[in-house]
């Protein structure tokens, strides 16, 4: 998990610290996160979690911009698995059980801004999703809980986003995006796994 961590502060420093002379700008972020995820291409209930993190941005000039930042959020869907019965000569749905799956990632989104207006901007860029931890958990409708790892998930994975970012003041701002599920989440075909998800939130810069 160290590793992970301190690749990913190697990672978002790195990309916004390019020259001596160069004005960035440090500032905490976090907001809402709503996850929706495929499994065998059926589409799973969307799950909502929150992120929060640290933010930097370089100024390229006064239309473009670089930023990166490190996120903690989580990732994951859910969905119900209908069981049935024989009952006589009738099939009776019985013992339903809910399947929920939860990725604990470390993000680093980076990205290229464009300034419209010196309030307003859009931004395009990747996100890096280091994954901590991956859980599945079943639950019936006897109350019976079980709980285990995610198997072959990827310990990276790749988010291609769009987003846009409105500045209050010259320390507030708000920003959204939506991160694609282009890739899959899985080291192999055999359980195909993709992820969505949208981010909004708040932050606040410090200079």
């Amino acid at each position: 998990m160290k590793k992970i961590i301190l690749s990913a502060l190697f990672l978002a420093i790195s990309t916004v610290v390019s020259a001596q002379d160069s004005t960035i700008n440090f500032g905490v972020k976090g907001g809402y996160s709503l996850s929706d995820m495929k499994f065998y291409g059926e589409k799973m209930d969307s799950k909502s979690y929150f992120y929060a993190g640290i933010v930097a941005e370089h100024s390229l000039s006064s239309k473009f911009g670089l930023q990166a930042e490190v996120l903690y959020t989580q990732l994951g869907g859910s969905t119900v698995f209908e069981g049935a019965q024989l009952i006589g000569n009738e099939i009776v749905n019985k013992n339903d059980m809910k399947f929920e799956y939860k990725l604990n990632q470390i993000q680093v989104p980076v990205s290229v801004k464009y300034y419209f207006v010196p309030a307003f901007s859009a931004s395009v860029g990747m996100n890096f999703g280091f994954n901590i931890s991956s859980k599945t958990k079943a639950d019936t409708t006897f109350g019976e809980v079980s709980s285990d790892n995610a198997e072959g998930i990827k310990t990276l994975n790749l988010f291609p986003f769009l987003g846009a970012e409105y500045k209050i003041n010259d320390k507030f701002f708000v920003d959204a995006r939506y991160n694609f599920n282009f890739f899959e989440a899985n080291k192999t075909n055999a359980v195909p796994t993709k992820i969505g998800f949208l981010q909004a939130g708040v932050g606040y810069r410090f200079n």
